[in-house]
């Protein structure tokens, strides 16, 4: 009796130790982030005040962004003839010269994710082929997973920067920039998708005496043709918005007309350009999701309404993608 009663007291004890563990950690981590916080808010020169202090300029900004107007000359609302004389006046869209049709800026931008999509392709298969350890023995194939990891942990920005001897600022290094990082990005989901292919067709591959490279196109990436045009189409969506954001740096395109406004306050103008590049994202993004719906045979796919309200959470998160 004795002995059950001293052992329910441990199993008290040890819970109250736990719980006063359990607590302590807790209080640590509520310090250490206390911490780190008020250290990343004075690193950062964030302050209530300076907010306070800006506002005024922040809310005569918003005036230029949202030309006021009246909308059948009553109904007071944003004069959006100026954003169309602006995207007129510089050609963001599309202008016809001589009865010939001159492509704008919204073009260069959409070329540079779709051709650098292109580009990154081969590496990407070649790559993600190599790094399925169903190809490439363990630990060889780690070699061409290492090689996707350093190029995925190198931003697109970054990869520009890189390039910028061969060619300077300019679409053509930031095209090249997008297909390096093409080859990362999408190498990766190639691999994922060769990991979790049947046995079954392989197997019944060998048993017809195919070498090796007959095994990998026939037994492997018939499996996944479906999954690697999905993952393509997906991969366009975000080339388009990181090719917006090589323009931030001179890459050309709508970027670049975003930055140069920017610099010369033209708020209005900004806007305009902002414009542009949501329909310009947005529907990139509707036809991709569209698309990768029907191959997958889910007609639901994502609404028009969510494309939209997630616009600029996708389109931060571009940057450093």
């Amino acid at each position: 009796m004795s002995t059950d009663t001293d052992r329910i007291e441990d199993a008290l004890r040890n819970i109250q130790i736990a719980k006063r563990v359990r607590l302590l950690f807790s209080i640590v981590v509520l310090v250490l982030f206390a911490w780190f916080f008020t250290n990343a808010l004075s690193e950062v020169g964030f302050s209530i005040g300076e907010i306070v202090e800006y506002w005024p300029e922040f809310t005569d900004a918003l005036g230029d962004f949202f030309p006021p107007g009246t909308l059948f000359g009553v109904i007071p609302f944003v004069d959006v003839s100026q954003y169309w004389a602006f995207i007129q006046e510089r050609n963001l869209l599309l202008q016809f010269q001589d009865g010939n049709p001159v492509l704008g800026a919204v073009f260069v931008t959409f070329a540079m994710g779709f051709v650098g999509t292109v580009l990154g392709i081969p590496g990407a298969l070649i790559l993600g082929v190599l790094g399925s350890e169903r190809v490439t023995p363990y630990p060889f194939n780690f070699i061409f997973r290492g090689t996707m990891s350093v190029i995925r942990a190198i931003p697109a920005l970054v990869w520009a920067l890189i390039y910028i001897p061969l060619g300077g600022v300019s679409p053509f290094t930031a095209t090249l920039a997008i297909g390096t990082d093409t080859m990362g990005n999408l190498g990766r989901l190639f691999t994922d998708a060769l990991e979790e292919v049947e046995d079954g067709p392989i197997e019944a591959i060998e048993s017809t005496g195919a070498n090796s490279p007959q095994k990998v196109v026939f037994g492997m990436l018939s499996q996944v043709f479906t999954p690697f045009i999905a993952w393509t189409m997906y991969i366009l969506e975000i080339n388009v918005r990181i090719g917006v954001t090589m323009g931030l740096i001179g890459g050309g395109g709508l970027g670049q007309v975003l930055q140069t406004q920017r610099g010369l306050f033209r708020y209005t103008n900004m806007m305009a350009t902002i414009l542009v590049i949501f329909m310009l994202v947005v529907s990139v993004e509707f036809v991709s999701q569209r698309v990768r719906s029907y191959i997958r045979g889910n007609e639901e796919g994502t609404s028009l309404l969510k494309l939209i309200v997630e616009f600029p959470q996708r389109m931060a998160r571009s940057i450093w993608e």
